[in-house]
Parts: C-alpha cells; sequence; structure tokens
C-alpha cells in the first residue's frame, strides 16, 4: 500500500548532496474545504538566495488534478483557515508590519488580492473563524506601556520565576490573551485578562462559547497547569475552568499539543489531548481525553493502550474520535469509537502522519461516505525516503498522494530506505531501533557507522524524512538510530524509568546498539562514531564519558555541566521537580554531570555546536565541554552560530551544521 506512493527511482539516480537541502518542500496544515472539493495547506521551503525558510498558501483540488498557489511574497503565510461558508480563507502572515508581528489576513477563494483584517499592535498567535463567519477569535500577545519600544536600549527588569525561553528571550509582563474581531468591521474586542497566557481558541457549534487553554493559579511560572476553560463570547463574561486535572491539559507550548481543543458536533463534549501526574514531568503519557462541556469528569478512551496519543478530531456524528498514535516507531492515523472502544488504524505503521483533518461534507450524500465514517481524510504523510506530501485515505483504505511538490526531486535522487531493528542491551531489556544502509553499493564489508541520537530525551527516532540521515548515508555510513530507556513510543514505564537517570539507563542501551550491528557483521569497530543534538548530544556526552569505541562524536546543543545549566536555561522548574533543589540535592546534581566532571575519561575527538541565542539548552552547555576537551588535548572544535536558536532557522546554517558532519566522521573515520 506503501509502496504505490513511492515514485520510481531511475538506475542511475545521483547521490544526495548537500544543496538538496533547499529542493525538499515540505507541506503541513491541511485543512479540507466545506464542500469536500480543496485543500488548503502551507508549503514550506528553503529559499537559497534570501538564506531563510518560507512558506506560502496553496490549494490542492481533492482529485489531486489541481494545485494552485494562492501567495506568492517573500513574507511567511501561514495557518490557512476556511470560512464557514468556504468564501474565504483567512491566515497569518507580517507582510503588513514585521515589527507588529503576524497578523489576521483573508483571500477570497474566487480569486484577488489578499487584504488585512487587522491592526493589533502585537502579534497575533492562532485564531477560529466563529460558526457564522462574522467573527474571529484570536489570541495576541499584549505587552504593558513601560515595555514599550524605544529608541535607545533600555534596562530588562525581570521578577517572573520563568524569565526566560527559547522562543520569546526574555520573559517579562507580556502576556497573551483572547479577543474577538468584527469581520465586516474590523473592530477588535478584548475578551480575557490577567497575569497569565490564553491561546487556541475553539467556538462551540452555536457560536456562543470559546473554548480556550490557560495556565493559572497564584503563580503560573511555578507550574505546567495547563487547563481548558470556556468563556461566553462577550466581553464583560468570566471564563469557566473545564477540567481540573492536576497534570497538563493541551500544552499549546508542545508540539503534541498543536490542536485546540475540539467541541463535538452537537457541543455536549470537548476532546483535547492530557498528560500525566505533574511529577512525571515530559515522561508521563500524553493521551487524548474527553470533558463534557458542562463541566464534571474527563475521560481517556485510550488508557488502555499505553501509547501516546495526540490530534483528537470529532467525526461529524460525535461518535467517533480521529487521532494520530505513536507506536514503536511509527505514528499512524486511527479512530475509536466511544460507544464500545472499538478501535480502528486507518494508515499503517512505518510511516509518520504527522498531521491531518477530516471533512464530512453534508452534499456529499450517503454514499459518497468510505467505510471509515467520513467523506474525506486527509493526512500529511512521510517516510524515511519520502519527504511529507498530502495523501487522502481511500474508502477502501488505500493511500492517495494529492500533492506532488517533491516528485521532480525525488526521480533525480537515490535515497536510502530503512529498516525496524531490535537487540538486548545489558540488562536484556529489549531495545528497538531504525537502521539506514548507504545505497551506493559502496559497503562490499564492515562500513563506518554512525550511531545517531534523538533528541526529547521523550522522543523517538521514527520513519520520517531525515535530511541529515540521508546525506550521511549518501556519504557512505550506516545509519543505526537507538530509541533507549526515555523513548517514546514504547510506554510510560519505558520512557519513565529515565527520570533522574541520565547517562545510567540510556547508556548501556547505545552501547548495545553498537554491539548489535558490530556482531552481525555491518560495522567496522574501528570506525564507529556516534552523535546527536539537543538531550542527544546530552547522551553523547555521557557515552563519550562511559567508553572510548567511539573514533569521532558531534555533540550540538548539549551539555555535560547539569549543575551550570540551573537558572540558565528555560527548565528550572523541571529540574527541580526532576533532580530536587541543587543546595539540597547537590549529589544528584553532580551525578548527572558526570561527563564535565569526568571529562579526563574522553578520549573521543568530539565536534561541539551550539546556536548563540539558543536558551533552551544554553552556550554554556557546549563551551564547557569544548573548554575541558581543549585542555585535555582531545581533538575537538566548537562552532557557534550566531542568532540561532535551539532549533535553526537559517538555511546557510542548517546545510553548515551538515556539511560539518560529513567532514568531522570523515576526518576520523575514513582518514584511513
Amino acid at each position: 500500500m506503501l509502496g504505490a506512493l513511492l515514485l520510481a527511482v531511475p538506475g542511475f539516480a545521483r547521490p544526495l548532496a548537500a544543496e538538496d537541502f533547499y529542493r525538499v518542500q515540505r507541506v503541513s496544515d491541511p485543512h479540507i474545504s466545506p464542500d469536500g472539493a480543496w485543500v488548503v495547506y502551507t508549503l514550506n521551503r528553503a529559499l537559497r538566495e534570501e538564506d531563510k525558510s518560507d512558506s506560502d498558501i496553496w490549494l490542492a483540488s481533492w482529485n489531486g488534478t489541481e494545485s494552485i498557489q494562492l501567495t506568492n511574497t517573500t513574507f511567511a503565510e501561514h495557518s490557512p483557515r476556511w470560512s464557514p461558508d468556504g468564501k474565504w480563507i483567512a491566515f497569518l502572515t507580517d507582510r503588513g508590519d514585521a515589527k507588529a508581528g503576524d497578523q489576521i489576513w483573508v483571500l477570497n477563494r474566487a480569486g484577488g488580492e489578499a487584504k488585512q483584517l487587522t491592526h493589533f499592535g502585537s502579534e497575533i498567535t492562532s485564531f477560529a473563524w466563529a460558526p457564522d463567519g462574522k467573527r474571529i477569535a484570536f489570541t495576541a500577545v499584549v505587552t504593558p506601556e513601560e515595555q514599550a519600544d524605544s529608541d535607545k536600549p533600555q534596562p530588562i527588569v525581570l521578577d517572573r520565576l520563568q524569565f526566560k525561553s527559547d522562543d520569546d528571550g526574555y520573559l517579562r509582563g507580556e502576556r497573551t490573551h483572547l479577543f474577538l474581531l468584527d469581520v465586516t468591521s474590523g473592530e477588535t474586542t478584548q475578551l480575557t485578562d490577567g497575569p497569565y497566557d490564553e491561546l487556541q481558541p475553539s467556538w462551540s457549534p452555536d457560536g456562543t462559547q470559546i473554548a480556550f487553554l490557560s495556565k493559572r493559579g497564584d503563580d503560573p511560572d511555578s507550574h505546567n497547569n495547563w487547563d481548558l476553560y470556556i468563556v461566553v463570547a462577550h466581553p464583560e463574561a468570566t471564563p469557566r475552568q473545564l477540567t481540573t486535572n492536576p497534570g497538563t491539559d493541551g500544552d499549546p507550548t508542545e508540539d503534541w499539543g498543536s490542536r485546540p481543543p475540539t467541541f463535538s458536533g452537537d457541543g455536549t463534549q470537548v476532546a483535547y489531548v492530557a498528560a500525566g501526574k505533574p511529577e512525571d514531568l515530559w515522561y508521563s503519557l500524553v493521551q487524548v481525553s474527553v470533558t463534557p462541556a458542562t463541566g464534571g469528569e474527563a475521560t481517556l478512551p485510550l488508557a488502555k493502550l499505553d501509547r501516546q496519543s495526540f490530534d483528537p478530531l470529532w467525526s461529524a456524528d460525535g461518535k467517533w474520535l480521529y487521532f494520530r498514535l505513536e507506536d514503536d516507531g511509527s505514528i499512524t492515523l486511527a479512530r475509536i469509537r466511544l460507544r464500545d472502544g472499538k478501535l480502528e488504524q486507518l494508515t499503517q505503521p512505518g510511516a509518520v502522519v504527522s498531521e491531518f483533518d477530516v471533512r464530512a461534507s453534508a452534499s456529499a450524500g450517503r454514499r459518497a461516505r468510505n467505510r471509515f465514517g467520513a467523506p474525506h481524510i486527509v493526512t500529511v504523510w512521510e517516510s524515511v525516503d519520502h519527504p511529507a506530501e498530502l495523501v487522502a485515505v481511500e474508502r477502501d483504505g488505500r493511500l492517495r498522494q494529492i500533492t506532488h511538490h517533491n516528485d521532480e526531486w525525488l526521480a533525480e535522487v537515490s535515497l536510502a530506505p530503512a529498516r525496524a531493528i531490535q537487540f538486548k542491551s545489558a540488562d536484556d531489556t529489549v531495545i528497538h531501533g531504525l537502521l539506514m544502509i548507504p545505497v551506493d553499493g559502496s559497503m562490499a564489508g564492515r562500513a563506518p557507522t554512525l550511531v545517531r541520537l534523538h533528541g526529547g530525551p521523550v522522543s523517538q527516532h521514527q520513519f520520517d524524512f531525515d535530511f541529515e540521515w540521508q546525506l550521511l548515508a549518501a556519504n557512505g555510513y550506516v545509519i543505526v538510530g537507538p530509541n533507549p530507556r526515555g523513548s517514546s513510543g514504547r510506554g510510560y514505564e519505558f520512557q519513565k524509568a529515565l527520570f533522574g537517570n541520565f547517562g545510567t539507563v540510556d547508556v548501556p542501551d547505545v552501547l548495545a546498539a553498537a554491539d548489535y550491528v558490530v556482531t552481525v557483521g555491518i560495522a567496522d569497530p574501528q570506525r564507529l562514531g556516534i552523535g546527536g543534538w539537543s538531550y542527544g548530544a546530552i547522551l553523547t556526552n555521557y557515552v563519550i564519558a562511559a567508553d572510548t569505541r567511539f573514533k569521532a562524536a558531534t555533540s550540538g546543543a548539549g551539555m555535560g555541566n547539569m549543575l551550570a545549566g540551573y537558572g540558565d536555561d528555560q527548565y528550572v522548574r523541571e529540574w527541580e521537580l526532576e533532580l530536587g533543589l541543587p543546595w539540597e540535592k547537590t549529589e544528584s546534581w553532580l551525578r548527572v554531570s558526570s561527563p564535565f566532571l569526568h571529562a579526563d575519561r574522553i578520549t573521543t575527538p568530539t565536534l561541539f555546536l551550539v546556536g548563540s541565542e539558543d536558551r533552551n539548552v544554553p552556550p554554556i552547555g557546549a563551551e564547557q565541554m569544548y573548554q575541558a576537551l581543549r585542555r585535555l588535548h582531545v581533538p575537538t572544535q566548537l562552532v557557534i552560530y550566531p542568532g540561532e536558536r535551539h532549533g535553526f532557522s537559517r538555511p546557510s546554517f542548517r546545510v553548515d551544521r551538515v556539511e560539518r558532519y560529513v567532514e568531522w566522521y570523515g576526518r576520523y573515520l575514513k582518514s584511513n
């Protein structure tokens, strides 16, 4: 079924090159029109000359025969949303005033120029059409007057417990609140206020109420207990708290919290995503949850699965919930019937569904409905050797590709597939992962092999398209991606095993991955490399401080001295829960700082990389490890990317980073 999506690759397709990064295009955020005839979406690509990422709004016909670009500017347009009557498409862009940030613009589906609906003084972060199409609820940043822009730099005065974030820098009195826009007049009305944030509005079907997410309490910075609230769409209304889970309900700051809470068609229930116990932090399971719209006890219809589930969306009749299901290297689209818990998997493992939409059009008629209960299901689907495209789930369960933005490029290059592997760790725990073999036919015997470690730490290597992996494979490397303890996709106990045990339970799992590829005759034991980004770099530091078998390492946006990170990164609250206060639990902090405190055990030549403005894992982490190895005369290098945060935005830096990986590994793994 999946093979039907892939293009036939010519026998003499060329190897992938670093410059191909500019050829890859990625679709995102699909929404089916009310009549089911079109899908609006965002197309993302890297611009070489401008050295920036760009996004535009596109339309694709449901049958896949037409693809229309709706915007084409040097500004980024994104987050397209259909009006209820299907005549208009609203979206966010900063094309009117880059200083103010994203504003709501609207396009007539029949054609013509886009026009700006809002002229708010600061950035709009999310929005939703009201069912009547006459109003739009949106959230926007409100900045106190004392923080107003000045012609000269002013002191930054901080008094918040959480005073920085990777996305926003230093945090002061700015907060995000809920507003109402009259589409005809352009008048805006503020609905909420206070020392907390409100995000991701969603309308009730009758258009009287708006659900949203907020994190409140005496000091919202002291916890991560996001909850659902509902407010009548009137400026004098008082929001009503809907959920009371002490854990996180629909955290909008996480990737898994990207879909707003969703009302059932009759307005009686709201679906969202909930995390587990607050003391479990990011190690808790994230699962689809349902709560009555009038308040009451929430339910977890997928609790027995012991897997993470995301992005719930109701069927038109309210009997089913569609969602994304994460399981052992894959993310599939599935649905559950609430009446009896019947579960149906709509796409197969071996790929990743990163987004989806479902549309049950009243005009489609009974005969048009497929066996999954809706006329149209669209996904953003990708695999290891196929970048993301829009893919429809057909009535018979087959997948049909709707967009073809990468077809021409894919026909030119030879990409490597990957397969699932499993092996035992030192304590006989079974560890899973992915293995990618070069496709150039150069493997006459054992090959230089790279163990690549994922970030998170609660994440997984999965069957998605990874340009860095593909480029490394194109340069003759076998790639091993283990999912050690702490990884998601294997259930609660597996990921919770890492809690407070960085470098203890996961290092043996990583070493077992290296043992496996050597034992089966794939890897050359004298040419092993290792590396990762974020927690993948932190784990790399633990590994090379514990074992000397690796001849080269790359450590990007990592750290080895966790104690030095307290108060310097954005995770003070989380570290306190996991490790305790440094002055009370000093031994715990010293234990997890072993890569720096025992740097004299490291012999692996290591390349350190970091963005200068990274507040997720700040530069001090890479700088201290570099300084230690430099003092110890271990071959090392530090690369700092100016202006970049944890995730790089400048395409040339992303290309430079992977080229440096290739050069560093080549220097130590291929020089002989």
